[in-house]
């Protein structure tokens, strides 16, 4: 039985350095972008500029718990969902 179960272990072994290599070459750096990307949301206040996954670029006027109220120019207010905000551009950056 000790040999069957080495043969055994043996055939799993490829199998498993694969799952290794595929969580920290793809999962677990994605698992840090999405941690990234959701303290960013919940860090964002009123006068924040973002660009949303639109592409738009905008200031937010008011935070609300799964939206947000951006102004595109000086008269357009509109309201986002959360989900949109692609990232956030800090001062002096170009967009």
């Amino acid at each position: 039985m000790g040999a069957e179960q080495g043969s055994m272990i043996g055939s799993f072994l490829p199998l498993i350095i694969l799952f290794a290599i595929f969580y920290f070459l793809i999962i677990r750096p994605q698992q840090k972008h999405q941690k990234a990307h959701k303290a960013m949301l919940d860090g964002l206040t009123k006068g924040d500029n973002i660009i949303t996954t639109g592409g738009l670029i905008a200031v937010i006027v008011k935070t609300e718990e799964d939206f947000i109220k951006i102004k595109l120019n000086d008269d357009t207010i509109v309201k986002l969902d959360r989900a949109f905000v692609a990232k956030k551009v800090e001062a002096g950056e170009d967009a």
